[in-house]
């Protein structure tokens, strides 16, 4: 509570609508093709208030994304807007972002208390406004007992938890922005870490963004995630739609484990065809679909039946509430989740797929609708 408490003690939350507009970034000083670009062309808008996650592998362009927002790196093209206020050649400093990198960016020589009065002290906070904010945000963090303690001497993970509380602590900030945060932290406390700011967010509605290849760091913290592959956006939505409906099969590989099956098929007399056999969408096939059709399907809508597609058992992983099945009809994988008893190695089995979950892909895009074909 102590943000809440704090901002309306400043006369009311700050925080700003982020629009990215026609926005494409090269490190090349000449780029000549499209694969020049480390962002290929973004257009996003960003509200005030929300919880947002940028999510993606290695290279995907979500760091330089973030960084053109704070204002560490101009773009080559495009807007990056406040508000609709012009901020694309504005310094971090003009921009009112607090940020969180992926080391801890602290003062070693300092302590704890000191290291989060920094933010406040240089924008003049009286001190006994500083004292209560610190109690508040030590609490929620669990550093009470290490104000006093001098930071060089903080394991890994309490380094970070300082460095997030240097930018949760201020109440004047447009968007905080999380840059991998974790990645030093030990796996046990990161669930507690994100717990807590998802809680943080809930209570006092600031802008947030959490940058991370880390598919349960973002669907666990964000309202909306922003899927990238190759400096592109290819989907936009919130955890379940992400997970239930993929707009590409980058994003049904990338987001459940195991991931989405991907099977080639071929398309005949206005249907889908998988090892010969006529496979049920979920809807109607897109009439403009020209490309490679591929069907996707989750493997926790795989079902083992007394017909269906053929398929042998060549592998059964056991992970404690259900088992992982992998199997193979033709020369295609196909996953599938089954609880209770389960085939063994070598088993001959049938596979058969949930209508409303199984999907058309062209090219790697979404091609089907979810009204039935007439």
């Amino acid at each position: 509570m102590f943000l809440l408490w704090a901002r309306w003690q400043a006369g009311g939350v700050t925080m700003a609508k982020i629009t990215l507009s026609n926005l494409r970034h090269s490190y090349y000083p000449n780029p000549k093709t499209v694969d020049d670009y480390a962002l290929k062309q973004i257009d996003l808008d960003w509200q005030d208030g929300g919880a947002y996650a940028l999510l993606g592998p290695s290279g995907c362009g979500k760091s330089t994304l973030l960084n053109i927002i704070s204002g560490l790196l101009t773009p080559s093209e495009g807007q990056v807007l406040f508000d609709g206020k012009d901020m694309t050649h504005l310094p971090p400093d003009a921009r009112n972002i607090a940020q969180v990198f992926q080391f801890p960016v602290i003062y070693d020589t300092m302590t704890v208390y000191d290291n989060l009065a920094f933010p406040l002290r240089n924008r003049g906070v009286p001190e006994d406004r500083i004292a209560s904010r610190i109690a508040e945000i030590a609490a929620m963090l669990e550093v009470s007992d290490m104000l006093k303690t001098r930071a060089a001497g903080l394991s890994p993970d309490n380094k970070q938890k300082i460095s997030m509380g240097r930018a949760l602590v201020r109440d004047d900030v447009n968007v905080v922005m999380f840059d991998e945060p974790l990645t030093v932290i030990d796996p046990h406390l990161k669930w507690k870490l994100r717990s807590k700011l998802k809680e943080l967010h809930q209570r006092v509605r600031a802008t947030m963004i959490y940058v991370t290849h880390d598919q349960t760091e973002a669907l666990t913290f964000a309202d909306q995630v922003v899927v990238m592959q190759d400096g592109e956006i290819v989907q936009i939505g919130t955890p379940v739609e992400l997970f239930e409906r993929p707009n590409h099969v980058f994003v049904g590989h990338f987001i459940g484990s195991p991931g989405m099956n991907v099977l080639e098929c071929e398309l005949r007399d206005g249907g889908a065809f998988f090892q010969g056999q006529h496979v049920a969408l979920e809807g109607a096939i897109r009439p403009d679909m020209t490309g490679k059709p591929q069907i996707g399907i989750r493997p926790e809508f795989v079902t083992l039946g007394s017909s269906g597609i053929a398929a042998t058992v060549r592998k059964v992983a056991d992970i404690g509430r259900h088992s992982i099945v992998e199997t193979r009809a033709g020369n295609q994988k196909i996953a599938l989740v089954v609880e209770g008893d389960t085939p063994a190695q070598g088993d001959k089995v049938f596979l058969t797929f949930q209508t409303g979950q199984t999907r058309l892909y062209s090219d790697g895009w979404l091609a089907t609708t979810q009204e039935a074909a007439q």
